[in-house]
Formats: C-alpha cells, sequence, structure tokens
C-alpha cells in the first residue's frame, strides 16, 4: 500500500485499527460504549476431489487455489453424490467454489461426451449479485461451460440461444416466476438436463418473499419433474439459526445443513457508539447515527483508513456520503472526490464503476445500503461503520465481513441509532458477541401466498390431487376456491387455467401489492407510490408528504383511482395520522398457561382505521386535530398474544387505571426487541394492546405479523419468548429516561401518538410475564 493512499500515516507503520480506534475515543464521536476483539481462525484444508473437472482444476490452481477448505470439500461431494445441501458459513468463505466444482463439472462433461444436454440454473435475490457471479465464472475461462444471465435486460434473440444452448443459466426468482416458468415449453431441453438449482444468500428469502420464493422452487421441481428431472439444490446462506430447516421450507426437501466453517479468519475489532452521549451545538440537541457515521467516515478516510458505511434506507446513504464529502471538505485533505454513496437505483454501470474504484483505492469511502451487502467480490477494505443496527446478527456480520478480506486485522462499528433494539444492544454487547444467529421465519403454506401460484402452476401443467406432494394439503381447498372465483375450471383431469391473461400477473414476489400513485398537481409527475393499506396514514388529504426532502400537502386521496394528489409547500408543521385498532381472535395453535398468564399463537384478525391526523409544529406541539372518513382495514394474520388477570396485575403494583398505559408501553417494547429473535423488520410488525378484550375478557398484549396471512415473525417470538421478554423488560427498565423516549417505549408508527404510556408500570407488568411464564413449558 503506498503513502499516497494514506496520507496522514506512513504506510510501513500504518494499522487502520489503531487508527479507527484513535478516532474513535475523540470526545466529538461520542461515547465508545464497548470494544471487544475477536480471534482469528486458522484455515482448515482439503484436497480437490478426483472427480472434479481437470480443466476448472487447472484455472483455479492457476489462481491461488491450490486446496479447498474443508466445508468446500465437504458440500462438493454431497452436491455430487446427489444430496440436497445447505452451506452456512461466514463472508469471504468460498461458499460460490464449493457448489460450482459440481456444477460446472456436470455441465463440463456432458458437453464433452456428448451425452446430452446437463444444465443448472443459478438463482440470486439481486441483480448484482448475479452479474458478479456471472463476471467470476467466465474469468475462468472454461471451453466446454456455457454461461449466460437471463433477466428483464436481456435481448430476445439471446434469450433463444439462451434458451437452447446455455449450460448454468444465472437469474433471480422474479424472473423464474414471471419468465421461465409459464413459457416452460421453450425451455423443454433445459428443464430435460436440469442437474443443479442453486439458491444463493437463500436467508433473504423470509417472512412472505420467502413464502412466495418456496412456492416458485415448488413450481420449479413440478416443470422439471414433468420433463423428467430431478435436480439436486445446493443452498448457500449467511451464519442463520436452522439452516437446514430453513433450507427445507423454502425447498420443501430434506436439506443437509454444512456449518462448519474452515476458512480462516483475521482478527476484527467490533465497537459500539452510543450517541445519546454526545449533543449538538445546542447542549439538548441529540446528533442522529446517520449524522455520526457520516463524520466518522470522513475522519477515518483522513486517516487512511479505507470505510464502507452501511446506512438502512438511500436516502440514508445520500445523507452520510454528503455529511462525509462536507467534512472532508473542511478539513481541507483534498479527499473528499474520494467518498461516494453506492445504492440501488443507479445504473448497473455506475455501481460497477464505483466497485472497481473502491477495489483499486482510488474510492477511500463508500456509504452504501444493503445492495452491497450481499456476496459482492470487495478485498481489501480496513473497516466498516454501521449507522443503526441492520436488522439481524446476521446481517451485521454479513457487513462486517466487507472489510478484512485482504487478510488483515479489521474493525466494525456500531452506532445505536434512536431505537430500542439498538440502545439494547449497546448497553449488552454480549447479545450480539454472545449469541448465535436468528432463525428466519417463513411458513410456505401461507394461502394468501399460496393461492396466487396455484393459479399459475395449474397455467404451467393441469393442477392434480397429486400436487400435494408439492403444495402441501392445502391443494384441494385452494384450487376449489380458485375455481369460484373463475380463475380455474375443474375437469376431469384436474384443474385447468382457461383464461386469457397471465396466471403469474396475479401476483409479484416481493409483496407490493396494490399501490397508491403520488402525483404533483401542478406537473402530473409521478413522484412515488405507497401500498394501499400505508396510503391512509402517510398521503391521506392535509397530509405532509416530504419527497427528497422537500415538502408537499396532499390536496386529495382518490382510493378508488390509486391516486394521491400533491401540490408542493411548505405550511409550517408536520402532520401525523392517528388511528384506532382491534382484533379478533380466530384459532388459537398453541397455548401455554401459568397461573394468571397466557401466551398463545395463532390465527387473528387486525382491524384497523385511520380516524383523523394532528397538524404538529416544529416543536412538536399541537396545532390542532381534523378528522378523517377512511374505511377499516382488515388484515388476517398469525399473532402471539398474552393476557394477565387484573388481580395478578394489581398484586405487583399496576392498578386498574395504570393497565392500558402499562400494556401500551409493553407493546411497543416488544416490538422494537422481537428482531433480535427474528429475522424482521420493526415496520413488518405490528401490535394492539387492551385492558379488556372482548375474545379473553381479560388484559390483552398482541403482536402481529404485517403480512396477510402471516409471515413466521410472530411465531418465532412465540417460540424464542423466554429471551424475547427478558431483553424486552432489559431495555424498557434500562433506558435512563424518566417516562418513555423513542430508545424505549415510543414508536415512532403509534396511531395513538404515544399515548397513554406507562413506562414504570409496564417494567412491573414484564416481571410479572416473566415470572409467572418461567415455568411454562417449551
Amino acid at each position: 500500500m503506498s503513502t499516497s493512499t494514506h496520507p496522514v500515516v506512513a504506510a510501513a507503520t500504518f494499522d487502520p485499527v489503531d487508527a479507527g480506534l484513535a478516532v474513535l475515543r475523540r470526545a466529538e464521536h461520542a461515547r465508545l460504549a464497548h470494544v471487544a476483539r475477536l480471534p482469528a481462525r486458522e484455515a482448515r484444508f482439503a484436497q480437490y476431489p478426483a472427480w472434479v473437472d481437470g480443466q476448472l482444476r487447472g484455472e483455479l490452481t492457476e489462481r491461488g487455489v491450490a486446496r479447498l477448505w474443508s466445508h468446500q470439500a465437504q458440500a462438493a461431494q454431497a452436491l455430487h453424490e446427489g444430496r440436497h445441501v445447505v452451506l452456512t458459513t461466514g463472508t469471504a468463505s468460498g461458499k460460490s467454489l464449493a457448489y460450482l466444482l459440481p456444477v460446472l463439472t456436470d455441465i463440463a462433461a456432458a458437453q464433452q461426451s456428448c451425452a446430452g444436454r446437463a444444465t443448472a440454473l443459478y438463482l440470486s435475490p439481486t441483480k448484482a449479485l448475479g452479474a458478479d457471479q456471472a463476471q467470476h465464472i467466465e474469468a475462468l475461462g472454461l471451453s466446454h461451460v456455457r454461461v449466460a444471465t437471463y433477466d428483464g435486460d436481456t435481448p430476445s434473440d439471446e434469450r433463444r440461444w439462451i434458451r437452447r444452448h446455455a449450460g448454468l443459466v444465472l437469474t433471480n426468482p422474479d424472473m423464474l416466476h414471471a419468465g421461465m416458468l409459464p413459457a416452460h415449453e421453450a425451455w423443454a431441453s433445459f428443464w430435460r438436463g436440469l442437474r443443479y438449482v442453486v439458491v444463493d444468500e437463500c436467508h433473504v428469502y423470509r417472512g412472505v418473499f420467502g413464502a412466495h420464493v418456496a412456492a416458485v422452487l415448488r413450481r420449479l421441481r413440478r416443470v422439471a419433474a414433468y420433463y423428467g428431472a430431478a435436480p439436486t439444490f445446493a443452498l448457500a446462506s449467511a451464519t442463520i439459526a436452522e439452516s437446514g430447516a430453513h433450507a427445507q421450507r423454502l425447498t420443501g426437501l430434506p436439506v443437509q445443513p454444512i456449518t462448519d466453517d474452515g476458512s480462516p479468519r483475521a482478527a476484527m475489532t467490533v465497537a459500539f457508539v452510543d450517541p445519546r452521549t454526545a449533543a449538538g451545538p445546542a447542549a439538548d440537541e441529540p446528533v442522529s447515527a446517520l449524522t455520526r457515521a457520516g463524520d466518522l467516515l470522513a475522519d477515518l478516510v483522513g486517516r487512511g483508513v479505507q470505510t464502507v458505511a452501511f446506512a438502512r434506507s438511500r436516502l440514508g446513504v445520500e445523507v452520510v456520503a454528503d455529511r462525509a464529502t462536507h467534512r472532508l471538505e473542511s478539513l481541507d485533505l483534498g479527499l473528499a472526490s474520494s467518498v461516494a454513496a453506492y445504492r440501488g437505483g443507479y445504473l448497473p454501470e455506475e455501481r460497477r464503476d464505483l466497485e472497481a474504484r473502491l477495489r483499486d483505492g482510488r474510492l477511500r469511502g463508500l456509504a452504501a445500503t444493503s445492495a452491497l451487502e450481499l456476496g459482492i467480490d470487495i478485498s481489501g477494505l480496513d473497516a466498516v461503520v454501521l449507522a443503526g443496527w441492520p436488522g439481524t446478527r446476521s446481517a451485521l456480520w454479513q457487513r462486517a465481513g466487507r472489510a478484512g478480506r485482504s487478510g488483515r486485522e479489521s474493525l466494525a462499528v456500531l452506532i445505536a441509532s434512536d431505537d430500542p433494539l439498538d440502545h439494547f444492544l449497546v448497553g449488552h454487547p454480549q447479545a450480539v458477541l454472545g449469541a448465535g444467529s436468528e432463525g428466519c421465519g417463513m411458513d410456505p403454506q401461507n394461502p394468501y401466498v399460496l393461492l396466487p401460484h396455484l393459479a399459475a402452476a395449474a397455467a404451467e401443467v393441469a393442477l392434480t390431487p397429486a400436487d400435494e406432494a408439492y403444495f402441501g394439503p392445502q391443494v384441494g381447498p385452494l384450487a376449489q376456491e380458485l375455481v369460484r372465483r373463475g380463475l380455474l375450471r375443474a375437469r376431469r383431469g384436474g384443474w385447468y387455467w382457461t383464461r386469457q391473461e397471465r396466471a403469474t400477473d396475479l401476483t409479484g414476489l416481493r409483496g407490493a401489492g396494490s399501490t397508491v400513485e403520488i402525483v404533483e398537481s401542478l406537473s402530473g409527475r409521478v413522484l412515488g407510490t405507497v401500498d394501499v393499506p400505508r396510503a391512509d396514514a402517510v398521503v391521506h388529504t392535509g397530509a405532509v408528504y416530504v419527497h427528497q426532502q422537500r415538502p408537499y400537502v396532499v390536496t386529495d386521496l382518490d382510493l378508488v383511482g390509486g391516486t394521491a394528489l400533491v401540490a408542493r409547500g411548505d405550511p409550517g408543521w408536520r402532520t401525523q395520522a392517528r388511528s384506532v385498532g382491534a382484533f379478533d381472535i380466530v384459532g388459537v395453535l398453541s397455548s401455554r398457561a401459568a397461573g394468571p398468564v397466557t401466551v398463545a399463537h395463532g390465527h387473528v384478525t387486525v382491524r384497523q382505521q385511520v380516524t383523523s391526523f394532528l397538524r404538529r409544529a416544529p416543536d412538536g406541539s399541537v396545532l390542532g386535530e381534523h378528522p378523517l372518513q377512511l374505511p377499516e382495514r382488515q388484515l388476517p394474520t398469525r399473532a402471539t398474544w398474552w393476557t394477565i388477570t387484573p388481580e395478578a396485575l394489581a398484586a405487583v403494583g399496576v392498578a386498574q387505571a395504570a393497565v392500558p398505559g402499562a400494556a401500551h408501553a409493553a407493546e411497543h417494547a416488544a416490538i422494537g426487541l422481537l428482531p433480535l429473535v427474528a429475522q424482521a423488520d420493526r415496520w413488518d410488525i405490528g401490535g394492539v394492546s387492551t385492558a379488556l378484550h372482548p375474545d379473553t375478557g381479560l388484559p390483552t398484549v398482541l403482536i402481529y405479523d404485517g403480512h396477510a396471512g402471516g409471515a413466521g415473525i410472530a411465531e418465532r417470538g412465540f417460540e424464542q419468548r423466554q429471551d424475547w421478554l427478558r431483553n424486552t423488560r432489559a431495555v424498557v427498565a434500562d433506558c435512563p429516561c424518566e417516562s418513555g423516549c423513542p430508545a424505549c417505549v415510543q414508536s415512532p408508527k403509534c396511531g395513538n401518538g404515544n399515548e397513554p404510556l406507562d413506562k414504570a408500570a409496564s417494567v412491573l407488568l414484564l416481571d410479572l410475564l416473566l415470572t409467572e411464564c418461567s415455568g411454562d413449558s417449551h
């Protein structure tokens, strides 16, 4: 590394971790709450299996891969023998090579022997990851393997060639769902030769998105079987709990988990930063995690530490990059142009250019979303900064693994945002450092997801009762429902799609659903879209809507036409929707009772209605409340809920008048801490609490999945309820605020304006739940 890339510290003595920690210890960067050093790990090697294609082995050896790591050899051998495998090892552990050895070997062998076409399908959640994978495979220069990318950007003439000749096709679940399976006849020779299906980064497929992908993979297996193929599945994942069970839910097949990582790992220093201990220009002005991340990114770059800073949103990335650039300009080190932003929405060529500049050192700092998280080969970075908890431990280690890939010790910094979970983790670092990864919640039997996929399957090959082997016992009832809706026709041979439109148009995979377009009334320009259920709270008539930091006022919301008209202008206030919520218990799937406390998991219908909105001045004071006439929304979903007797609450000091505030505060805190035990975002979770529920006759606190049919999140919480409640209680009790704040019991999306909340009483309620539930049987 030349001294020109590190203007402050000479290369011969430069230690990026020491330099980074020196920056962090400055008072202006807030309190360094905890620092831990994770030790290095030695490599464990294995030899190439004898069956590996000679040219492939030669190319890899020439590139310095003379031996395999132990987990690579184990996974490759299992796949070669026809066993389905999920490889769950750390970042930069060479998972790709493990599945490429059998995939490329079988394709090359079939081509050389003229024994027929052998094919494989590679699925990635993002185009960027697929493009990166294709580049690496093509660089091997294998003469007998034809590799092609098939996505929405592929020209039609190239598509014809791919269908007839490609051995390895790289695509994504969306294209498989909407393009390849509906046109399976055109792919007949590809399906007949299908040996392997690779599902990369399979931990991404969770919740409702995961249920959609699970249905697509079952449709894939069914179409392949129609052409006489039974492919072997290779899944790769970041570290998650119970990876074998998750892979089995995704594929519907028995899958062997391989988790013993034989790759080497350089030491890593992990630092936790608490921004609450530093203030802005005014003593009472807190500094956001994004501001802290921008300042820290600039100062690390100034010290010669090549750094990536992750933010959770596209706007956040721009804020971090802009803050870092301006700070570097003020430091006058000539480095302002060496910092950039990287996120989804950029053109592919722009992203490839940023990746190349980061690899060769021209870029010293980058602000990025998770678009840079998934498997893209970036080596040589010194440090990673996370502006807020990324949602899961596996995501944290995935992002932290972007640094240190050159074998040198690296630094990872977590800056807490103003969120209960973030502040819990800063105060309890062992919840990150000493705990395993979360499991992935996902329900492949979700009828709201499965229904349109059964229609798509019927359009591909007529649906029959035998298809229960793929889709489960709901095939018959759901097919009859599709007949009732006029989407399928029942005949002697099964259920058939007989309509002119495409069955796959009934659903997308990413859960967008129906949307409302936000249109500027003067120009007719579409500023963006919002899901219909969220439109009531976000773009109701009179709402102040902010787009690219510019305020607009909603002049009309037309839910029937799917448009919200807005006018540019700042009225001098912000708006906050208020709503009422209730729920009906439809069915209990599992429950445990211990004394006066019962915890249950099951089917519920959540009812929400936006009833009014508040106008708030910049200081937060209420200027007025205005009624709204909007429909009640009903969400059939799954939930976990607790009931407690009033007598038990009174016995621990929670008077009847305090029960609503105690339950409401506990509900908010539980929502914030649920992502610690289940892979979820708090915005995918909702809650309702009441001092007396008509279905239970008792005070009840309910946490539900914010997706129709459920996403497996609340179910995971039910299974891990002890850890969930214990952590929830800790974050509320340990928060230094007096009566509740956004870091403990206040919620940014509360429809009741965070009223009532009783922080002290919620701790007593949570203590009661923990005491009584400690004896229940799991």
